[in-house]
């Protein structure tokens, strides 16, 4: 049993970062967990406060004598902040990072935001009372008092915003009408509402077999007690988002509540449209465009019990749901659920252990698992349920594959081969929509002489700089930027160029082929405004455009009756990524490109351009084949010891001076111990991008079969580094790591 107690007591301050030191009695050792919600003495006035274990320790950090006792540990159910405390505990365990680093993650900070307040204007005065104040205003000229009686003849109540605005009335007017006894102004607080809907209800569709039957097992699964997880691997257009809709009713009605995780912002518009026609009011969004009111608000509202599901990215997994019923996680395979920052979580895994701190059930879907997830439901350890069949519209889409390289030997030299133009000009004269799928941002990539083969690179940072449209070149690492370069600096020859395949150049000549076409743009650079995603897909949804072009987020779930056609442009290029899971992320992308063409009735087409068409990955998104690429992708992964047949350790290093992030580096390795049984050692070695902003960064990398060696791997180096006299820099740890360091 542990000796002593870190407790914070004010969880409700911005600043999680400063936890007291109490003393476990011997009576209350076996109640004391972390998460815990204790009674303590506090303060110069020994005042008793409510606290929080977040961590039981056998080390003091001050003498005995000083310290004080935890008063008592307070019964009655678990508060949602005591399982986010539980859940930091554990992250910080599984993932490594400082206890503070996992509670500011998975606690809302609730910084000091001033309520939202509505103000209303009422009359004090009787119908007949007010009349005779109306005219003795007229008489009198005094116009806006008149107005404003006029209007409170009709209405007993006004807004504010409708007084001041619409009528045109000046706050010394009312504060004048109140002075004379005739009005009252009402001031009343209520929370902020980033869901701004006005459609109306809907009741559900009705449900196909295999949908009915997905939502009738998990629901008398869990009827019975079962929180077992569950995976829906379902086609593009086999109406997985109807099966959530359905299961999270039935949750619902059991008088629980419900997360949707969904991986990008720019999904959030049409899955909260689809929720709020069948749930009304009672949900709501979290994500990072909210402001800190709006999202200090919609906590306020999760804990209170007044919104029943809440959707968002991976963050939206931390709102305090007090009787959380169901997480569903939409498109799991994504990459965007994992963490980059500390603790480098990854949604997926942390949703379970949140499930079964609240007693819940976690459902997966997707067209395209993961290889993990996917691993996991063969062996049992999930539900598996398959939907093959398409519910938006006929059958998958007819593909075409076509080899850029014999384009180019027949002498197209554009961005779109023939087919692919020629489906364009198609679908423009039937009045269809298409979208073009690049998986590059920006203007431009670097800049090189042909001459001599010079790049133009950073000089804080080991990366090209990339070309933008207003001149510069800028490094998306670090910021720096200099003008663009007229003459090679190394052999001063006038052929230094930008490579340019970005989606604005794509854009500039879709307008030069077909000048009738209207054109949309959905990148991280047309993106940066609050409402902007809601306002271009809005505008494509209602057929305000013929074309959109756009990087990755235009290919996730998104719902588009009209488009037809489905170009992707440079498939192989996310092939060419030094990153064991480059086949895997092909693959999904394409699939899911693919999958947004002919989901309504109308017949879709898809041009998959590439240099690679021999490269499995492509073969089978062409054909649509899941579990052919499964059975390939994995036999590479047994016999290289990648997840998920074997787990990965990254132990990142970064320090201003070379010699220190290598001897930290060397130290990390040695640590690991790799003579240890079922231990794989490699590195240490520079990272990919071994500069950035003029700090050092090495990698070691560490392979096991078993997840727990690696955290015993974790917990000895963050030992080691926690001692005096270290080198400076900073570690930090990323297991089974979705980008390479």
């Amino acid at each position: 049993m542990s000796r002593f107690a870190n407790v914070i007591v004010d969880i409700s301050h911005e600043k999680v970062d400063r936890p007291f030191q109490y003393k476990v009695p011997p009576g209350l050792a076996a109640k004391v967990v972390v998460g815990s919600r204790v009674e303590i003495s506090f303060g110069r006035g020994s005042q008793l406060r409510t606290g929080y274990v977040i961590e039981l320790t056998d080390e003091a950090e001050f003498p005995e004598a000083r310290m004080k006792e935890i008063e008592g540990v307070i019964d009655g159910g678990q508060e949602p902040e005591q399982k986010m405390i539980a859940l930091a505990a554990w992250m910080k365990e599984q993932y490594g990072s400082t206890m503070i680093q996992a509670l500011k993650t998975v606690l809302p900070a609730r910084r000091k935001v001033a309520l939202k307040e509505k103000k209303e204007i009422g009359r004090l005065l009787s119908e007949e009372e007010i009349k005779a104040a109306r005219a003795e205003c007229e008489r009198k000229h005094q116009t806006a008092k008149a107005r404003l009686l006029a209007e409170l003849e009709k209405e007993e109540i006004l807004p504010w915003e409708l007084v001041t605005k619409k009528l045109n009335i000046s706050s010394q007017t009312v504060k004048s009408l109140e002075a004379a006894g005739m009005i009252r102004l009402t001031t009343i607080s209520c929370y902020r509402n980033p869901v701004k809907m006005t459609v109306g209800q809907e009741e559900g569709k009705r449900l196909s077999a295999g949908q009915r039957s997905v939502v009738e097992t998990v629901l008398a699964d869990f009827d019975a007690g079962s929180r077992r997880p569950y995976l829906i691997h379902g086609i593009t257009g086999s109406g997985k988002t109807e099966v959530y809709l359905s299961l999270i009713e039935g949750i619902i009605e059991r008088g629980r509540q419900a997360i949707v995780l969904i991986p990008e912002i720019a999904l959030t518009y049409q899955t909260v449209l689809r929720f709020y026609k069948r749930f009304g009011d009672r949900v709501s969004v979290m994500n990072s465009s909210l402001s800190a009111g709006e999202k200090q608000d919609q906590c306020e509202r999760a804990r209170k019990g007044e919104i029943d599901v809440i959707i968002g990215p991976r963050s939206a997994l931390f709102v305090p749901f007090a009787k959380l019923g169901m997480i569903v996680i939409d498109e799991e395979h994504e990459n965007s659920y994992k963490s980059e920052t500390m603790p480098k979580y990854h949604t997926r895994e942390t949703a379970l252990k949140l499930a079964q701190l609240s007693d819940a059930v976690v459902v997966m879907g997707s067209a395209t698992p993961s290889l993990e997830a996917y691993s996991r439901a063969q062996s049992g350890e999930f539900g598996l349920f398959k939907l093959g069949e398409r519910l938006t519209g006929g059958e998958l889409p007819q593909v075409y594959v076509e080899d850029l390289r014999r384009e180019l030997k027949e002498g197209n030299r554009s961005i779109f081969s023939r087919r692919l133009q020629e489906k364009i000009e198609d679908r423009l004269n039937r009045k269809e929509q298409t979208m073009l799928f690049l998986n590059r941002r920006g203007y431009a990539g670097f800049v090189s002489c042909r001459s001599c083969g010079y790049v133009c690179k950073c000089p804080h940072c080991e990366v090209s700089l990339s070309e933008h449209k207003n001149g510069r070149l800028i490094c998306h690492y670090c910021g720096y930027e200099q003008p663009a370069v007229k003459l090679c600096p190394q052999c001063g020859s006038r052929y230094i160029l930008g490579f340019r395949a970005g989606t604005e150049a794509i854009e500039e000549q879709l307008l030069k082929m077909y000048p009738q076409a209207r054109v949309l743009r959905m990148d991280a650079d047309t993106t940066r405004t609050k409402d902007s995603y809601e306002k271009i897909l809005a505008s494509f949804s209602n057929q305000e455009a013929d074309i959109l072009v756009g990087t990755q987020m235009i290919v996730k779930g998104h719902d588009f009756p009209e488009v037809t056609l489905v170009g992707i442009l440079a498939a192989d290029l996310s092939l060419a990524v030094n990153d064991y899971r480059a086949g895997e992320r092909t693959f999904q992308l394409l699939t899911q490109a693919a999958g947004r063409a002919g989901r309504g009735q109308k017949a879709g087409e898809v041009v998959i351009q590439t240099y690679q068409p021999e490269h499995y990955s492509i073969r089978y998104a062409a054909a649509q084949d899941y579990e052919g690429f499964y059975e390939e992708e994995m036999t590479y992964r047994r016999l290289l010891s990648y997840p998920p047949t074997a787990h990965i350790l990254a132990v990142q290093i970064s320090a201003e001076k070379e010699e220190d992030a290598v001897f930290a580096a060397r130290e990390a390795a040695q640590a690991a111990n790799p003579h240890e049984t079922g231990l794989t050692v490699i590195g240490p070695a520079p990272a990919q991008i071994g500069r950035i902003n003029d700090i050092y960064r090495y990698g070691v990398y560490i392979k096991a079969k078993d997840y727990q060696k690696l955290v015993a791997v974790k917990d000895r180096i963050e030992k080691l580094r926690a001692g005096q006299d270290r080198p400076k820099g900073t570690c930090q740890f990323d297991f089974d790591p979705m980008n390479a360091y």
